[in-house]
């Protein structure tokens, strides 16, 4: 057995002094150390010695068995660092070649348009407020002077968590919020997501943005909305874009009116988008509503405000020529990119 061990360890020496790859060294392990391997076999046999060669030879089997391992992890170590300066070589990089152009993205035209209309309300001194898009009943609706029967309340509608939390179908909830919280004067413009049970379609979709204003102080007019909205056309759509107000019902403004500007694809002539008219429907205003300040603890003997609010969508889709929603909504790079 002493002559089988000395064998054993010159030749596996020997054999693992040549071996290149991994694989080879793993193989060679596995047949001199596995639990079939050559070593293990003579261990397995320690017990056929007698009493005074079993620690003689069980000891020579451990010296053995260690230079073997220690051979295979030199020679691992020496595999792994000469691939390595293969990969090193293989790997070189060129730094005079040209880089390769990282494609960039860019803004969403949604996104691009509200920065747009933010610049110009912060322009005129309004500033950014946002709120929760989970609200309540009270904020979405009672405080802002729907009456219990409005048909805005029904299940139809609005999306209900529960009998008293809904997604808010607009972001004037925060109009409320800031007069609680504010007195007057306030000057604010409030942007966001808001839902509604639509179905989807090229001019509808159950989740879109809107962007509300809120103006409130001492002597606030009519006058003072049409001014601050015939600005704001101008400044979105062109120094030469006209605007007009119809009268309309909205149950947190009194006087009402929805805002139509000359229609930017035809500059007023009239085409398709507009339907031959010349004009196009932008944004619905009024001035706030008696009994929604009354609510929010402000005196309306004293103070008198304007409120108005726009599809941000519908903005986007007049302002880029766009028929379809659903486009905006697809990410669809082709589509993107063109903005």
């Amino acid at each position: 057995m002493k002559d089988k061990l000395l064998r054993i360890r010159e030749e596996s020496l020997n054999t693992i002094k040549s071996i290149e790859t991994f694989k080879q060294l793993e193989e060679i392990r596995v047949k001199l150390l596995g639990k079939k391997g050559e070593l293990t076999q003579i261990l397995r046999e320690m017990g056929k010695l007698s009493e005074t060669e079993r620690p003689v030879i069980g000891q020579m089997a451990n010296e053995v068995r260690d230079k073997i391992n220690k051979k295979i992890e030199e020679t691992a170590a020496f595999i792994k660092n000469k691939e390595l300066e293969l990969r090193l070589k293989s790997e070189q990089i060129d730094v005079t070649m040209p880089g390769r152009k990282k494609a960039l993205g860019n803004k969403h035209p949604i996104t691009k348009v509200l920065d747009e209309i933010i610049q110009i309300f912060v322009g005129m001194g309004f500033s950014i407020v946002e709120g929760p898009e989970i609200e309540t009943v009270y904020y979405n609706f009672d405080a802002l002077n729907h009456d219990e029967f409005h048909p805005a309340r029904d299940m139809q509608d609005t999306f209900y968590i529960t009998d008293d939390i809904l997604l808010r179908t607009q972001t004037s909830p925060n109009q409320v919020r800031i007069m609680e919280k504010q007195k007057p004067p306030i000057r604010v413009i409030v942007p966001g997501k808001v839902f509604r049970s639509d179905q989807i379609d090229a001019t509808h979709s159950p989740m879109f943005h809107q962007i509300e204003g809120l103006v409130v102080d001492k002597g606030i007019t009519m006058a003072n909305l049409k001014g601050t909205l015939d600005v704001f056309a101008k400044a979105l759509y062109g120094e030469k874009t006209k605007t007009k107000f119809r009268p309309h019902n909205f149950p947190f403004t009194e006087p009402s009116a929805e805002m139509d500007c000359t229609c930017s694809a035809c500059n007023g002539n009239g085409c398709n988008i507009c339907k031959n008219s010349g004009w196009i429907e932008i944004l619905g205003a009024g001035m706030v509503h008696p009994n929604v300040l009354a609510k929010c603890n402000i005196d309306p003997e004293i103070y008198s405000g304007f409120a108005f609010g726009m599809g941000l969508d519908r903005i986007s889709l007049l302002k880029y020529d766009i028929s379809d929603l659903r486009l905006m909504f697809e990410n669809d790079k082709r589509f993107l990119m063109q903005f």
